[in-house]
């Protein structure tokens, strides 16, 4: 029987701190079948650990042969192996939610597969988000500097400014140029450039976010101008060169840190990937816990940092960073997928350790609508497991158990972005492109 508890938070719209949902055109577009809609997301990372060989996965995912029956069925040892980590959970609940699929066969899935075109209609993505996940908004990164209002949803659908590229050392001439008509030719008229990208699009972008810790260090070293120029000077005369991992190093940490310093002067929360990759076969761990940015986290005080992820598996450090620092919030998004059971730990460890007005519980962290509504009905699930544990180990009543739900789902993020401000830019674009 439903509790109290697990109505409230159903029923408690949920913000999504984080996807990379495609826009409207490309799902209309997509021509996925079943397998290659509930397969199209983390589950494949898990099923090469399990020994899936490069032909089988091919052929599960060959939206071209239309024996659906037989390309499951194939594959159907290695899924069972893995059908109960969370990225399996998460495919279950897709076959399941969306397409009325209640045991994983090939049969079954081919039964279903029809129900595809349905879903590749106007409106169809918004619904699934809006109405089916009941998501309150959703913040997406989609890997670049503009965050124009989406026409599909100018209220709801809401962009990061990508700032992975100078986070990392990497430098594009051109595209700055085409973007602030700007020529780069030394460290000042990089912090020109800099500046009038923050201008253009930091009142339509509701966060900035990188995910340079994919190809760097999160440590941070302070720079100077001076050694940021002697970096950028070696970029700019090498164009398409490799370049050493301490020189970019150098300007990486120089841009960086002017991105944080734009996000203070426009109000923007700075995300940061910590943590676990995805993926196989390539995490350098000492690269990912959230700790390094110790030396960053103090140097700017007054900037909003989320860290994503819950730095996993290095969640109890991020735990005690979100309680010593009053400019860190930890995001979950996502970890809810890569580890359930750790996730739900980690939420429960935080409302003893953590002001609970620090943690957002929710972000797919992926690229089509079905995948989110998903990875959201998972995150209600886990939400309702750690909070009804703690209403029957003592810790506290219903009463604020709902008050704890409503915070992590909602307020919080409420209170940290300007959502209130990101909306009435969009709005304001949105009416002078019309």
């Amino acid at each position: 029987m439903s509790s109290d508890i697990a109505r409230h938070v159903e029923e408690t719209p949920l913000v999504d701190t984080h996807e990379h949902q495609q826009k409207e055109p490309a799902w209309l577009a997509n021509e996925d079948d079943i397998l290659r809609d509930i397969f199209t997301n983390y589950v494949g990372a898990d099923l090469h650990v399990a020994g899936i060989t490069g032909d089988g996965m091919r052929r599960l995912m060959d939206g071209s042969d239309p024996d659906i029956e037989g390309r499951f069925e194939s594959i159907r040892d290695v899924w069972e192996k893995i059908q109960f980590t969370g990225y399996g959970e998460a495919v279950r609940i897709v076959a399941r939610d969306i397409y009325g699929v209640e045991e994983m066969t090939g049969a079954a899935l081919a039964a279903q597969n029809h129900k595809t075109k349905a879903l590749r209609q106007p409106g169809e993505r918004l619904r699934l988000l809006r109405d089916v996940a009941n998501l309150d908004h959703i913040q997406t990164d989609d890997f670049c500097w503009p965050c124009p209002p989406d026409p599909a949803g100018v209220e709801f659908f809401l962009y990061d400014l990508s700032w992975q590229g100078f986070s990392s050392g990497v430098i594009d001439p051109e595209a700055i140029q085409g973007e602030t008509d700007i020529t780069v030719t030394d460290i000042a008229s990089l912090k020109r450039a800099i500046e009038a990208i923050f201008a253009k699009h930091g009142p339509t972008a509701v966060a900035v976010k990188s995910q340079h810790a994919y190809g760097r260090t999160l440590d941070w070293v302070e720079r100077s101008d001076a050694d940021a120029e002697s970096a950028l000077q070696e970029v700019l005369t090498k164009p398409g060169e490799e370049i050493d991992v301490a020189t970019r190093l150098r300007l990486g940490d120089w841009c960086w840190a002017r991105g944080v310093e734009q996000c203070i002067e426009h109000n923007l929360p700075f995300k940061l990937h910590t943590g676990y990759y995805a993926g196989n076969d390539r995490m350098p761990v000492s690269r990912i816990p959230s700790g390094n940015l110790s030396p960053l986290l103090a140097k700017y005080l007054d900037a909003k940092f989320v860290l994503m992820h819950i730095s996993y598996p290095y969640n109890d450090e991020l735990v005690a960073m979100t309680k010593h620092y009053r400019n860190v919030w930890a995001d979950m998004c996502w970890a809810w997928s890569i580890d359930p059971f750790s996730s739900r730990d980690f939420l429960r460890r935080c409302i003893h350790a953590v002001p609970i007005n620090k943690v957002f519980a929710f972000g797919g962290d992926t690229g089509w609508p079905t995948s989110a509504v998903a990875y959201a009905v998972q995150a209600r699930n886990e939400i309702t497991r750690a909070l009804e544990a703690e209403v029957a180990e003592g810790y506290m009543g219903e009463k604020e158990a709902k008050y704890i739900a409503t915070r992590i789902m909602r307020d919080n993020q409420h209170e940290c972005f300007d959502l209130e401000g990101t909306r009435a830019a969009l709005n304001a674009a949105h009416a002078a492109a019309e």
